[in-house]
């Protein structure tokens, strides 16, 4: 039963679509073609006065409808060529470009965040908003001692915007895994609850702080990759206060140019960074939006916002790994058996059948550089091989395929003719040589010396409690074997006296019989 509060939201939800005339662009979407007329009994069709074009009105339905619609839309954003260019166009406007709130209730936020005015906590403090975004907007300060620095303030009220949508995305999945066998394939719930909480640790500042120290720590010294520092002592929970960092917005392919980006380096560090943060890390940014991205020319990024962050299983990450080289290495067989294995596809699944319908997704995919590959037909072929083999979708996974796309989507962007297969292979390979090779053993051993010396003194005492240990089990066998031996004594004994008892109640029946007949003759 949907509550009353999540059935007045899905009412306005569908209000706002209306009040922007997302009715009228649905409506003439294929599936519902045959029903368009049907329009005409609406009363906003008579008194929309909106003509807008349609990516704007899109645009400005996700961000009326809250964050959770306008990281949607962000997440849209980054894959152009599965859109209209119209609509594009407008989605990127909502990376960095959600209208903001007033400078006022900032610095009202600020002072009661820090407990201090901003004359006290900032030399200056620039009220125009420099970005602002679905969950925060960001303002520019200089500190005292002089160095810039950017502070993200948290949204007002946005917690109970979240809640109230994820509520309702929650009745949503319940009700699709009631009613619609794919929404139980997919695990929609689980999908959902995972979501849930990602957005909401992306409303403590604090842990997106130590998200961000922890990506500079990994990436110390690094030549691809630049994060900014966190100034703890400016930090709270609705305000973070970073480095201020200078470059040019990925998505600026036109000022890139201008300053002789190398984009081949670039969408290669690109793939690099990201394999790097998954496998050697297993921790990694997963809002890698052109909005969060800037680039130091030729060829370094400088990465911003890390509410969200994604990390693995061991488990998760090998068996990842394996699949990754597998496909690299067009072994569809290999595929096929680790996804019935892993319990991804029903055990009874043929796996001849299920490589063949791999290989024809795949393999017309590969040696083809970014530019050539249709992805949107990718995902729809990988969408209906999944439907087609009862495939259950792995909600700890959704974060790291997210971000994957987003990574692909940056690459297309930036150099179309990169070879994203043969780029990530090579460190795959490497990594495997690292974790699972002999030299990795040796590694693992060496690494527990420490432990095994700091165990040292308590060996004698371990050694003591095992010679006791199996003295006494020795003991235990012994007694045992004597009562068995005894237990077999018995056994004959009873086995020779039923022998006898037998041999007698043979003879005495017998004796009977013979006397039987001796009387009756005589």
């Amino acid at each position: 039963m949907i509550r009353p509060k999540t059935f007045l939201r899905l009412i306005h939800i569908n209000w706002v679509m209306i009040f922007h005339g997302l009715d009228e662009i649905v409506l003439k979407t294929p599936l519902f073609r045959p029903i368009r007329y049907l329009a005409l009994l609406s009363p906003s069709y008579w008194l929309r006065n909106n003509r807008d074009p349609r990516g704007v009105r899109i645009r400005r339905t996700l961000e009326d409808l809250g964050p959770i619609y306008v990281k949607f839309g962000q997440t849209l954003s980054t894959r152009k060529d599965l859109l209209p260019d119209d609509i594009a166009e407008e989605l990127v406007k909502l990376q960095d470009k959600v209208p903001p709130f007033s400078a006022e209730l900032a610095r009202k936020i600020i002072e009661q965040q820090l407990g201090m005015s901003i004359s006290e906590a900032f030399a200056e403090f620039g009220s125009e908003p420099l970005a602002s975004a679905s969950i925060a907007q960001v303002h520019t300060a200089t500190l005292h001692s002089g160095e810039e620095v950017i502070v993200k303030v948290l949204r007002p009220d946005i917690e109970s915007k979240i809640h109230s949508d994820v509520a309702l995305l929650h009745e949503l999945a319940k009700l699709g895994e009631k009613f619609w066998s794919d929404a139980r394939r997919l695990r929609a719930i689980d999908i959902v609850t995972e979501f849930e909480k990602t957005i909401l640790d992306e409303l403590d500042l604090v842990r997106e702080a130590a998200n961000a120290s922890a990506i500079r720590s990994n990436f110390k010294n690094s030549d691809m990759l630049y994060i900014p520092e966190i100034h703890w002592p400016l930090t709270r929970r609705k305000v973070l206060v970073m480095e201020r960092v200078r470059g040019i917005p990925v998505g600026d392919i036109q000022a890139l140019r201008e300053g002789n980006a190398d984009f081949k380096l670039l969408a290669e560090r690109g793939v690099e960074i990201f394999f790097t943060q998954v496998f050697r890390d297993n921790f990694f940014h997963a809002d890698m939006h052109p909005g969060n991205i800037f680039v130091e020319l030729p060829a370094k990024y400088l990465a911003v916002d890390f509410g969200i962050v994604g990390s693995l299983s061991d488990t998760d990450q090998r068996y990842l790994a394996e699949n990754f080289l597998a496909f690299f290495n067009h072994d569809y067989r290999r595929v096929a058996k680790m996804h019935i294995e892993s319990g991804w596809v029903a055990e009874n699944t043929r796996v001849e059948e299920f490589e063949a319908a791999i290989r024809s997704v795949c393999e017309p995919i590969f040696e083809k550089p970014l530019k050539d590959i249709s992805f949107g037909l990718l995902l729809l072929r990988l969408f209906q091989t999944a439907r087609r083999f009862d495939m259950v979708v792995q909600p700890q996974l959704v974060l790291l395929q997210k971000t994957l796309l987003n990574i692909e989507g940056l690459g297309r962007q930036l150099y179309p003719d990169l070879d994203l297969w043969q780029t990530a292979k090579p460190f795959l390979e490497n990594w495997f040589k690292q974790r699972i090779g002999p030299t990795a053993k040796i590694k693992e051993f060496l690494g527990k010396i420490p432990e095994i010396t700091e165990q040292l003194p308590e060996f004698p005492n371990l050694i003591l409690h095992a010679l006791q240990s199996t003295a006494q089990v020795q003991q235990q066998l012994q007694l045992q074997n004597k009562e068995i031996i005894l237990l077999r004594k018995q056994l004959k004994k009873n086995n020779f006296n039923h022998f006898w008892a037998v041999v007698s109640g043979s003879l005495i029946i017998s004796a009977a019989l013979l006397l039987q007949n001796w009387l009756h003759l005589h």
